[in-house]
């Protein structure tokens, strides 16, 4: 499968170096001075099949826009641009394109999400009960609370929890990513934790939902492709 690849930072990179061990074949790199038209149109050896974009929350919309005027389906890591989702979703629908959003492309973070989301629907049963989520990353992860942890936030509120989530963030270090999820009683504390020790962890997950979304169209998230 060959893949359009647009950002080339630290994930695109991984993607790049991991790409033959999921049967992919980057066959283009889109950056800010080669925009996605010139690079699409620039292919030699057949058209891409799904892009996969890491690149900034403002080139999002337009790179999607691009995407589907070409009919390519596109796998998005960047966050921090859902404020166009509505008008994304439109687009998608209307070019019949698969996309595939997601703020973190952890399997096992998507498992632990169900975990929570269980958590969440029993403890917002009962009183006294206050809930807190904490995320830790690298001091160049920009936007704060992460998009995983308003992920699961939302999951909770979903879920029933309406007491109301404490939230906090740290940025240090080269902290990969931790994301915990507590509930505290008036007795006793429960607390829910999934850290990544690896970032190429989202590189390969990221390559395996771009194998999943090709040939699919419709908007999807890491939780379809999970549940097959």
């Amino acid at each position: 499968m060959r893949i359009l690849l647009i950002g080339h930072g630290r994930m695109g990179r991984l993607i790049e170096q991991l790409a033959d061990q999921h049967g992919c074949t980057v066959a283009g790199v889109a950056e800010v001075d080669r925009p996605v038209p010139a690079v699409l149109d620039g292919l030699t050896d057949g058209p891409a099949d799904v892009a996969i974009d890491f690149s900034q929350p403002e080139a999002v919309p337009g790179n999607v826009r691009e995407l589907a005027a070409r009919g390519v389906s596109v796998v998005i890591g960047t966050t921090g641009w859902q404020a166009h989702e509505r008008e994304l979703r439109e687009l998608a629908g209307h070019a019949g394109i698969g996309v595939l959003a997601a703020a973190n492309f952890s399997l096992g973070m998507h498992v632990f999400a169900v975990i929570v989301e269980q958590a969440a629907r029993r403890f917002g049963t009962l009183d006294r009960v206050g809930a807190w989520i904490h995320e830790a990353h690298h001091v160049k992860k920009i936007d704060a609370p992460s998009g995983t942890a308003l992920m699961l936030k939302k999951v909770m509120e979903d879920a029933g929890y309406g007491a109301g989530i404490d939230m906090s963030s740290t940025r240090a270090g080269s902290i990969p990513g931790i994301h915990e999820v507590g509930f505290d009683g008036p007795a006793e504390t429960v607390t829910l934790t999934h850290t990544v020790r690896d970032r190429s962890v989202f590189a390969h997950g990221a390559l395996e939902a771009a194998r999943w979304l090709h040939g699919r169209q419709g908007w999807f998230t890491m939780r379809d492709m999970i549940n097959g």
